[in-house]
């Protein structure tokens, strides 16, 4: 089977995250430079089989667009047009930033740890895709 790859896009950073080749289980993999993505993703597909992107939908409380989302169409189309055999789906991330950072709290993880931005931002993105993996009856 192919993998599944779950992006939380950021203006500085993007976290990844990936399921195993089975998609049972979603884990964090990588925070890269967002100017750096588009290469990472290629260098990553040479190796790996995707059978799907998930991208972060970033919303307000009220549902309502967050800043950012009019740049993270820009990048999708982007994702679409550089890999047109790998669908791109949406899925929400309110609270995804927050959840990270409780996971992260609840590790064990020391002080220095957990102000790493990079590491909340793979977090997120496994977040992401746990939840539309949940959604899809992946898994339960």
């Amino acid at each position: 089977m192919a993998r599944i790859i779950g992006i939380d896009y950021g203006t500085k950073r993007t976290g990844i995250a990936t399921t195993d080749p089975l998609q049972i289980i979603a884990s964090p993999l990588e925070t890269v430079a967002t100017h750096l993505i588009f290469d990472y993703l290629k260098n990553y597909f040479l190796t790996e089989t995707v059978e799907c992107i998930i991208v972060g939908e970033p919303r307000k409380l009220d549902a309502t667009d967050a800043e950012i989302l009019p740049q993270l169409r820009g990048f999708v189309n982007k994702l679409r047009s550089l890999f047109p055999n790998i669908p791109v789906e949406w899925q929400d991330e309110r609270f995804t930033s927050r959840d990270a950072q409780k996971m992260i709290l609840q590790s064990g993880r020391t002080k220095m740890q957990r102000r790493d931005k990079s590491l909340i931002d793979k977090i997120s993105a496994s977040i992401i895709l746990t939840e539309w993996m949940q959604k899809k009856g992946k898994w339960s």
